[in-house]
């Protein structure tokens, strides 16, 4: 009898710990973890956050992978039906979950119903503290170690994408790799010349692997014209476009930080994307000469890949 109740109690408890709280607006939240103190005002916080659409299992966002997220405390602004609204009850430590209503944020004109977030919908979202700061020094330290190790992880991703493909590439001091199919005649695109270039874009890694986002390489398409060395495209093309002459085919596989970076190119480029370009040089000429004014404004080609 004493052990069927301690057995009992035990389930009971458990049961308690695993229990969801509700946060005013109505999200539900359950915190897991014994840190000693709470954030408060002024505070900043490095953590890692991620949302899962629970219909459909589906990832919608994640920095685990990437550079953590940094924010400021700020109790005046702590919002509703969001995870800062439970935020001041968490410290160092602490992992969160979290569900959101997508009729919740409906009707608080967050968002509308789509193809995507229907009525009745919810998304989970689960978030880690790993560090607490007093002052936005502290918090640009640490942001700049976590670059220079977001760049290796990118570097280190394209380089295991070219293995298991099993490309003969070059690899630049950048990160950048280039698989020179035919280097082409002739003039390189190097700084003063220009690059007459078809191409097309596609995704590399663990997400949308191999989707094509932009191309140009239908025959009724027109190619693009890239003066290399004026920082008008992209610095993983920049630097790539040099070991072709006229006619040279090749891949460029880039590292997101020679991309679109960790801001991305909404809504096609999401951020801290490693990308492949398949490239075929069309021509190489003599760039235009720059007008004698260098005051007037130029106008900018809105072409892709841009940075």
């Amino acid at each position: 009898m004493r052990t069927t109740t301690s057995l009992l109690l035990a389930i009971v408890l458990l049961a308690s710990c695993n229990q969801y709280e509700k946060a005013p607006s109505g999200m539900t939240y359950k915190i897991s973890g014994n840190s000693k103190e709470k954030l408060k005002h002024g505070q900043f916080v490095k953590m890692h956050i991620e949302y899962k659409l629970k219909s459909k299992d589906t990832l919608l966002q994640s920095s685990f992978d990437n550079i953590p997220v940094y924010f400021a405390v700020d109790t005046g602004r702590l919002g509703k039906h969001t995870f800062t609204e439970i935020i001041t009850l968490c410290g160092a430590g602490d992992k969160v979950d979290f569900v959101l209503s997508i009729d919740t944020l409906k009707s608080m004109q967050v968002m509308d119903y789509n193809d995507m977030f229907k009525k009745g919908d919810l998304i989970n979202g689960h978030f880690e503290i790993l560090k607490v700061f007093a002052n936005q020094d502290e918090v640009k330290a640490d942001y700049d170690k976590e670059l220079v190790l977001e760049k290796q992880r990118e570097i280190n991703a394209v380089k295991e994408y070219v293995k298991k493909k099993k490309l003969n590439v070059q690899s630049t001091p950048s990160g950048l790799q280039v698989e020179v199919q035919n280097a082409g005649t002739g003039q390189k695109a190097d700084s003063g010349w220009q690059a007459v270039v078809r191409y097309k874009g596609y995704f590399i890694g663990k997400t949308n692997e191999g989707k094509v986002f932009e191309t140009n390489m239908d025959p009724n398409a027109q190619p693009i014209n890239v003066e290399v060395g004026t920082g008008s495209v992209m610095p993983g093309w920049d630097e790539g476009l040099r070991m072709f002459g006229k006619g040279g085919k090749g891949r460029l596989i880039i590292p997101a930080a020679l991309a679109y970076g960790t801001q991305g190119s909404a809504p096609v480029i999401p951020p801290f994307a490693n990308l492949a370009f398949d490239i075929e040089v069309v021509d190489v000429v003599k760039a235009a000469p720059k007008p004698a004014n260098p005051e007037m404004p130029q106008q900018m080609p809105q072409q892709m890949p841009r940075q």
